[in-house]
């Protein structure tokens, strides 16, 4: 076994020393020498090495030593050293050692005796302390502070002793009294612990006997008392009301760390409205007065914890929580703007969206980096607080559309999708909408954003002046027509230019312009745009629009949506427009610049000519305008709008099914006892105490208090480890926590003899790390033993603890037995958990990810959905395609699930696959993840199942 060792030494492992060497250099008058060869001496020993011919010539050479740093070492080494024999007895010389110790205790030194009490905290062979007790109470009266904080350790560890009672059966009430009269804070904290440890009711009694002081108490001590409140309420539940007081009082403590710890227990001790609203409270301080961002993390999610079981009372403080947004730290704003989203309520909507509306015009201003970033985050904020109550929307939606021009491409997206919600489900908000959105259609600098844009105004576009004004929006934002022309020599003029990617370029706009000020310019402007280089038709004086940017350097899937877009328009017209002479002019005009962009396409201008779906879709476009019939008009005009009012409906029918599932409630058994709170018994109960009597016994009522663990589901994590014909048989119950596994190890002496030096050995593959090695356990015939084993995680991947048992028999000593262990393998399904993110994230995520797993479609199974619905159950995903978009039978089906694990880390998985023409499924599973280990493990894990239905 490995000895431990209180202090770290610095040791060159690269130089063992030997024992000759360091018994020459302790023999010396040298002191640096002695210091030097006494750390050897300490490392060979904590390294399993046995040096006894040295212990004589420390005691001979080091003991009357007067060097300080010598006489520390030496503790360490008596502290590390064999005490006794093979039978357990104290080694003779020990006498020795124990007339040097007293002599340490009264040294005039009081680093030495100091040092000294520190070192018999740590004996546990009660025959050297016993001659020192003594000694050791005589210290509690020294002058030093050092030394009496020391004295009450020791007291406490001799009394700790097996036979530590009998040793020092007066500790506690000696202890009592130095408690009473001590000044020095660590000094009161160590006796304090010690009554704790080892006399509770003297503890308590101190406690209530100063109750009025221990506000002026110090933070060390505070400390102690909060342990001491925990442990007494668990043990007595009875009697916590009057422990929550002193709890509440400890809230205006001086210290920072005590009135965090008075919070996390008073949550963990009471239910009480009032209990939880005081520790809410003092989490909401601590945000604000702390600047270490870790501090504000972990108060973030004390709040979070409070929020899941105390909604109602968390409701009240979401503008306190609200606060912690004017740190600029990207992870403490996205966990306060969580918290703040499940606690809106009609009541406070509308300070909580001011208070988003704020902080989005601050990003304006700021020269933060990830300004873009922090305003994405509040554009969806706003947008989820608009979609569960609509009537803020009105105040919100214009300030987001001015973001519609955003550099930051992720954020201009979140607010036009916003936008396109917002006016399909506020009727009333659509004119001021539509007119907002094309006075501003030119800022837009996005292909992604302008597609959204464009589908919003071919469908919203409904009165005359408003279809007019569409289509006026986008022959000005595609310029003068054609795109390109063509000189004598056959190649196109300027517009080659447009393939030479430039980083920016400066263009005149006569657009009005907002200035820092707020105030509009009715002069030209000058707008910076990070673009391909404008292209005019020669002699052409008008401005360069963002479409005609956009489609000459070749993005032909806005060119179709452009085109989809007017040709809807002109559908629309033809309804409200009454002079055929408009329309036909409308539609030709229309019908030119579809056609421009086909020509474009299939010129030689642009390195890429037009694909052959944007193809299909503008050649369908300029027969739809030639040739219309009822039905298709009613398809482009009807029908799209239907899919996506279907759309939203099916989304918001999704998400209330996630809120119903999360609001599972426990269930109490017929016969459970409910108590009334207006027949409740008040005597001598204080209103505090009351409120946590009703909230345990509603508790109680509603089955909070007994959620019992599924017992089939603990046998299913029971393994075997050895064979029923081994002389010692294994299994092991295992515990998979966040970060670290617990093996509660079984094993059982099948024989009839005694089994001694038994000992569980085990090493791990993979990012596992055992904590510590497992003892050396005698076994009687025919009974059995519990070993325990901790085990580090750090990463999400698959990994393997194999091991054996050794012993040896009583009747051969020399010879070693030894017994293989079955594989224990490590499930990487204990560590994912389904999640959900946007299909935005997802596909930033897919294509950032470097490591990426393939997998082949291989099952029996030959229903596509039947097949999904099995890979969803064996990874422990979340399928985030909409279950919409997964009917119908058209033998092809692909979705994108999504997790994540404990340790932050996202699996993306791609589900593609196609039926057979002999109704066998085929297609790919493909995993992308950032390391390498989820990857693999999850990709063997759906191998793995898919051979299971197979079978």
């Amino acid at each position: 076994m490995e000895k431990s060792c209180s202090l770290i030494v610095h040791f060159d492992k690269g130089t063992p020393a030997l024992a000759t060497e360091i018994k020459e250099s302790l023999e010396g008058n040298d002191v640096a020498a002695k210091i030097e060869a006494l750390k050897k001496a300490i490392m060979l020993l904590l390294n399993g090495e046995t040096i006894p011919q040295l212990f004589i010539t420390v005691i001979r050479y080091v003991l009357t030593c007067d060097d300080h740093t010598v006489q520390k070492l030496l503790l360490l080494y008596l502290e590390i050293t064999d005490k006794t024999d093979s039978r357990g007895k104290v080694l003779p010389e020990m006498i020795l050692i124990c007339q040097n110790l007293r002599n340490n205790l009264q040294s005039p030194n009081e680093f030495i005796r100091g040092v000294t009490l520190r070192f018999l905290c740590r004996i546990n062979e009660s025959e050297i302390v016993e001659p020192l007790i003594p000694s050791i109470l005589s210290n509690l009266e020294h002058r030093h502070p050092f030394v009496r904080r020391n004295a009450v350790l020791a007291v406490m560890s001799v009394y700790k002793l097996p036979q530590g009672e009998q040793l020092l059966d007066s500790a506690p009430e000696i202890v009592e009294k130095f408690l009473v009269s001590e000044q020095d804070a660590s000094s009161k904290r160590n006796a304090f612990l010690m009554l704790f440890s080892c006399a509770q009711d003297r503890a308590v009694n101190y406690l209530f006997t100063n109750i009025d002081r221990i506000i002026d108490w110090g933070e060390q001590l505070q400390m102690v008392v909060l342990e001491l409140i925990k442990k007494v309420c668990r043990n007595n539940k009875g009697e916590k009301g009057k422990y929550i007081k002193i709890i509440i009082s400890l809230l205006s403590a001086n210290s920072t760390a005590v009135v965090y710890e008075c919070a996390g227990t008073l949550v963990s001790l009471s239910s009480a409205p009032t209990a939880i609203k005081a520790a809410a409270n003092t989490y909401c301080q601590l945000l604000l007065s702390q600047s270490d961002n870790n501090v504000k993390l972990i108060v973030l999610d004390r709040l979070n914890e409070l929020k899941r079981d105390n909604r109602e009372i968390m409701v009240d403080m979401v503008m306190d929580v609200l606060r912690a947004l004017s740190t600029p730290n990207h992870d403490i704003r996205r966990k306060t703007i969580d918290i703040a989203l499940e606690l809106i309520t009609p009541k406070n909507i509308d300070q909580v969206v001011m208070m988003l509306k704020k902080e989005v015009v601050k990003t304006q201003s700021g020269e933060h980096e990830k300004n873009g970033e922090y305003r994405q985050m509040l554009v969806q904020a706003i947008h989820t607080c608009a979609i569960k109550f609509p009537e803020v929307a009105s105040t919100v939606v214009h300030l987001l559309m001015d973001f519609l021009g955003d550099t930051n491409v992720a954020s201009a997206m979140d607010v036009v999708v916003f936008v396109r919600e917002i006016i399909e489900t506020n009727p009333k908000l659509r004119v001021s909408i539509i007119t907002r959105l094309l006075d501003t259609f030119y800022q837009i600098r996005a292909a992604r954003v302008c597609s959204c844009a464009l589908w919003i105004i071919g469908e919203y576009c409904l009165s005359l002046s408003e279809v007019e004004s569409g289509i006026a929006t986008i022959k000005q934002c595609l310029g003068d027509l054609p795109f390109y022309t063509i000189s004598e020599d056959g190649e196109g003029q300027e517009t080659s230019k447009a393939v030479q990617q430039v980083n920016s370029t400066t263009v005149s706009s006569r657009r009005p312009a907002i200035l820092a000020d707020g105030t509009y310019a009715t002069q030209s402007a000058a707008l910076e745009t990070a673009m391909s280089p404008p292209t005019l038709v020669q002699g052409s004086l008008s401005s360069i629009g963002n479409l005609r940017s956009l489609i000459l350097s070749g993005d032909f899937f806005l060119g179709a949506v452009v085109a989809c877009t007017l040709t809807k328009l002109i559908l629309r017209l033809e309804e409200v427009q009454t002079s055929k002479v408009e329309v036909n002019k409308a539609t030709s005009q229309s019908l030119l610049i579809m056609v421009s962009m086909l020509q474009l396409g299939q010129s030689s201008v642009l390195p890429h000519p037009i694909d052959n779906d944007s193809h299909d879709r503008v050649v369908l476009c300029i027969r739809l305008l030639c040739n219309t019939g009822d039905e298709i008009r009613k398809i482009w005009l009807e029908s799209c709008r239907q899919s996506f009012v279907k759309m939203l409906a099916d989304k918001q029918r999704r998400e209330t099914e996630e809120i119903k599932a999360k609001a599972q409630i426990s269930n109490a058994q017929p016969d459970d006892l409910i108590d009334f709170y207006h027949l409740k018994s008040r005597k001598g109960m204080s209103q505090l105490e009351l409120e946590d009597e009703v909230q345990d016994d509603l508790k109680r009522a509603t089955g909070e208090f007994t959620k019992d663990a599924d017992d089939a589901n603990k046998l299913n994590r029971i393994l075997q480890l050895t064979g029923f014909s081994d002389p010692v048989y294994a299994e092991a119950y295992v515990t998979v926590h966040h970060y670290d596994i617990v093996l509660d190890v079984t094993v059982i002496n099948r024989t009839k003899e005694t089994l001694q030096n038994l000992c569980l050995e085990l090493a791990t593959m993979g990012d596992l790390k055992l904590v510590e090695r497992p003892q050396n356990y005698t076994l009687a015939p025919e009974s059995s033993k519990q070993i325990k084993a901790n085990i580090k995680v750090s990463s999400t991947e698959t990994g393997v603890i194999f091991g054996n048992i050794v012993y040896e028999t009583s009747s051969n000593v020399l010879e070693r037995t030894v017994i293989v262990l079955n594989d224990i393998h490590i499930d990487i399904m204990d560590y994912i958990a389904p999640a959900s993110c946007a299909d935005v994230a997802f596909r930033t995520m897919w294509a950032e990810f470097e490591w990426e797993n393939k997998v082949a479609v291989n099952t029996v199974l030959q229903d596509e959905r039947e097949f999904l619905g099995h890979i969803i159950k064996s990874t422990n995903m979340k399928c985030l395609t909409p279950p919409s978009a997964l009917e119908g039978e058209c033998g092809f089906l692909a979705a994108n699930l999504y997790a994540k694990s404990v340790f932050g880390e996202d699996a993306l998985v791609n589900v593609s696959i196609e039926k057979q023409s002999d109704g066998k499924l085929s297609g790919y599973i493909r995993i992308r993840s950032k390391t390498q280990g989820i990857a693999l493990s999850l990709g063997d894990k759906i191998t793995l199942k898919q051979k299971g239905t197979a079978q």
